[in-house]
């Protein structure tokens, strides 16, 4: 009952110790007790009652019920730091204990074992209590078994067995119709699920355990810490805000403080994640306040991290904030924390921006003897640090050398972390080490440095982590042995303690994945096959032309690319260029209104300044043949082909030229099969899947409630050459692979397409409405996260359009298709054939092709 219902059982032992009870019935009431403690209060209170339990127990004269209550005391003990007292308590029930009583012991070791990360020792006590328990029928305990073995199992990276220990955990709480049981069993399905890196399987999971909660009223405080967790981790920094928001105000009266401290601190993350620093300052501000309360200088250490980076963020840059985050890197440092570096960092940020260059050094010094640590990431953060010495000493190939091994340091967290634990931080450090190295080839590198440096920044921009396990079976393996140990090694340190076997295994696991990643990268990519210079050129030949546009000090920098060479121009101011298509999208809706004519020469002098400040006198120099345009990441939004120069050519957009060249490298499938789908609420607008069926020779139209639900649609995407979606949608640049389409059943979200053997060659999205309102930059993302699943080309709107050329458009596109044309060159096509009145004309210029099929 104290797992179940621990308010009721908390007032019956209450009710049992106030009835005269005999010392075998106030040893199970104080047990209890200290159960409830243990898990939901004070574990200073519990260990002062299941000692208690422990000497009731002993004047019971009772073995079986004294071995059971050394078990629970060895467990509280561990978890407060004394291990060795626990292991003897633990050891001294196993020797008293006979039986049934005896593997319900071993259970408790075992988990102890688990938490101490001795792992073989706690799968052999395991092991030896599942038969017992299973011979005494007792199917409660052996579906708590089940679950605990494949938790630990799941630390040793045998996924596939732990999760049928925790399929059979569940088939027995439905057997026993215990529903809290059968939840918790879920919930570490769910947890098993993201830690082996299946983010879809493990927020489907988490729902399901949620709803077995609700049912039956309890409370699921952990349960949301670890959804804000895996939304993170998924990049849906807004459902994780929520999710922890949400928590707090329908259950803030029943919240245990511990709870609501560790979901605040939750909520700021995401909150910093979504770049809102009002959000995450008054968010961190209670965390800090409740952590300090309670005596957790962990917590409250990283809260306040959270904390004075966010003022940093909103501009607060003061002395006080300075010696603020100064304090919080030296807590961290003393509490060992894989944070301090990072704090360090900040704190230079500060005082390099107080302009206090002395201060700044000693912090950055600090922060960059982390380099050479043995996580990748804590590495990353002291290469920045050297970087920004480097800069500040006017020292340009070091900051070259320290931005390369820093960048080199993230690929390394990419291959341990994929989907998990993948930080902003992170990110940010990419991106400016990326744009320190390209700042400083500008100065000395000449252009094919230059665009090694942009392309590394857009890998950084870009990068679409996996959301579903490896292929590999050895990699998986080690990759979530690796994510449960990192997770229990910080949540060890959390807690103030340190478990050395965690922190050992860690870093043997880390290498290990290291190397058989660089094994994997060697057997399929082969020496020629990563981005240089040289095989970009080859690929664009004499007649195509790629442009790569890239932001340094403001100033748009354009690196023009075919014809054997790499030339260097400069364009205009970046600010300007930003408020020009934000202009010029305005201007572009007003001519979907009737009697627009007028205002067509003002669309056509805004392609010319357009040209003048994204161009500048490149746009004299671009040939006649395709042209790839490579944005940065604030001009996604620009319409191309409104520009006087490119009006009339075949144009494609690609997010970088890497992305570009591994899309002219995809095969296209044997057939030729072209998929139709319409989805629904489309009010008579979009495909009409039927009339284009004819241009097709082999075609398949899902168009009905019956035939376009999920199922039904990804069977037949499945390998198709072409798939052409009508249907509303969402592009998040956020996350890209959760970017969906709505089908007649529910969301169709891109991470489904993982599923398949091959996503379809080529794309065709329109009726697109959502994305109209969403970042521009979301198209991008989805495209060069759908490179790897198969898919080359793309083509949807990005600005208004007209209902006539929703209809008309997919008409004369599939027409240039089905001759065999390629999406940039029907999409020209079809352009200049809509172009018979203002809306049909600005209608062409929102439809883009992105890709290179």
């Amino acid at each position: 009952m104290v797992f179940a219902a621990p308010e009721k059982a908390l007032t019956k032992a209450e009710r049992v110790l106030n009835a005269d009870p005999t010392p075998l019935q106030a040893s199970v009431a104080h047990q209890v007790l200290g159960i409830w403690q243990r898990d939901f209060g004070d574990l200073r209170l519990a260990l002062k009652h299941l000692r208690r339990a422990r000497d009731l127990a002993a004047r019971s004269d009772t073995p079986e019920r004294e071995a059971d209550v050394l078990a629970t005391l060895g467990v509280a003990l561990v978890h407060d730091g004394c291990t060795q007292q626990g292991l003897a308590a633990l050891d001294q029930g196993v020797h008293c204990a006979v039986g049934h009583v005896r593997a319900r012991v071993l259970y408790r070791r075992a988990y102890v074992g688990w938490v101490l990360g001795r792992h073989t020792a706690a799968l052999d006590d395991i092991r030896r209590a599942i038969p017992v328990l299973r011979q005494a029928d007792d199917v409660i305990w052996t579906a708590r078994a089940l679950t605990l073995r494949a938790i630990i199992l799941l630390a040793t990276g045998a996924v596939d067995r732990a999760d049928a220990d925790l399929a059979a955990a569940v088939a027995l709480w439905d057997a026993t119709g215990k529903p809290h049981d059968k939840a918790d069993a879920i919930e570490s399905r769910g947890l098993a699920a993201f830690r082996s890196g299946d983010i879809p399987g493990a927020l489907r999971l988490l729902d399901e355990a949620e709803d077995h909660y609700a049912r039956l009223g309890i409370p699921v405080f952990m349960l949301s810490i670890r959804r804000c967790e895996v939304l993170m981790a998924a990049g849906l920094a807004p459902e994780a805000l929520a999710e922890a928001d949400a928590a707090i105000a329908t259950h803030d009266t029943r919240m245990q403080p511990t709870r609501k401290a560790e979901l605040l601190l939750a909520a700021a993350r995401a909150a910093r994640l979504l770049n809102d620093p009002l959000t995450t300052m008054a968010r961190a501000t209670t965390a800090v306040e409740l952590f300090t309360r309670q005596s957790r200088p962990w917590w409250e250490a990283h809260a306040r991290l959270v904390l004075t980076d966010a003022h940093f963020m909103a501009g607060h840059v003061t002395s006080q904030l300075a010696a603020d985050v100064a304090a919080v890197a030296d807590r961290l440092a003393g509490l060992g924390a894989p944070a301090a570096p990072d704090a360090s960092l900040l704190a230079a940020r500060i005082t390099l921006a107080l302009g206090r260059n002395a201060e700044a050094e000693r912090h950055l010094a600090r922060a960059a003897q982390s380099r050479n640590d043995a996580s990748a990431l804590t590495r990353m953060t002291g290469w920045t640090a050297q970087a920004l010495r480097a800069r500040t000493a006017g020292r340009h190939q070091a900051v070259l050398d320290a931005c390369r091994r820093g960048l080199d340091a993230l690929d390394d967290h990419r291959a341990t972390q994929g989907a998990l634990g993948f930080p902003r931080s992170a990110v940010s450090h990419g991106q400016e080490l990326a744009a320190l190295a390209k700042r400083m080839s500008l100065i000395s590198g000449g252009p094919r440095r230059l665009l090694m440096w942009s392309e590394r920044q857009r890998a950084t921009a870009f990068f679409a982590p996996p959301i579903r396990p490896p292929a590999d079976p050895l990699l998986q393996s080690a990759l979530t042995a690796f994510r449960e140990i990192t997770a229990r090694a910080e949540a060890a340190r959390m807690e103030g303690r340190r478990v050395p076997a965690l922190e050992r295994e860690q870093q043997r696991l880390e290498s290990k994945i290291g190397a058989r990643v660089r094994e994997l990268r060697a057997v399929t990519l082969g020496n020629g096959s990563r981005f240089t210079p040289d095989r970009l050129l080859a690929e664009l030949g004499d007649t195509t032309c790629l442009v790569e546009s890239l932001v340094i000090d403001g100033r748009i920098h354009l690196l023009l690319c075919g014809q054997g060479q790499i030339r260097h121009a400069q364009a205009g101011l970046l600010a300007q260029a930003v408020s020009e298509v934000e202009h010029t999208q305005a201007l572009l809706r007003r001519l979907m209104h009737p009697e627009a004519e007028g205002r067509l020469p003002l669309a056509e002098a805004a392609g010319q300044r357009l040209e003048q400040l994204l161009l500048g006198p490149a746009a004299q120099h671009l040939g006649n043949g395709h042209l790839v345009m490579v944005p940065p990441v604030q001009l996604h939004s620009v319409p191309w082909s409104l520009l006087p120069s490119l009006r009339d050519r075949v144009l494609s957009v690609a997010p970088s030229a890497g992305a570009w060249l591994g899309a002219r490298q995809i095969e296209p499938p044997a057939g030729r099969r072209v998929v139709l789908v319409r989805g629904p609420g489309l009010a008579g607008v979009g495909v009409e899947g039927r009339r284009l069926a004819h241009q097709h020779q082999d075609a398949v139209v899902l168009e009905s409630q019956r035939e376009a639900g999920v199922q039904q649609v990804l069977e037949a995407l499945d390998g198709a050459a072409l798939a052409h979606i009508a249907a509303h949608g969402q592009f998040r640049s956020d996350s890209p692979l959760f970017s969906s389409v709505r089908m007649a059943d529910g969301p169709l979200l891109f991470h489904d397409l993982q599923r398949l053997s091959r996503s379809p060659y080529r794309i065709i999205f329109s009726h697109n409405s959502t994305a109209r309102r969403s970042e521009a930059d979301g198209l991008l993302a989805l495209v060069a996260a759908l490179l790897p699943l198969g898919t080359a080309g793309v083509v949807t709107t990005q600005g208004p359009v007209t209902n006539t050329a929703e209809a008309l458009m997919p008409m004369a596109l599939h027409k240039g298709l089905a001759t065999g044309l390629s999406l940039a060159e029907a999409l020209r096509d079809a352009r200049a054939a809509l172009a018979t009145d203002v809306a049909l004309t600005a209608s062409g210029w929102a439809f883009t092709a992105f890709g290179g099929a």
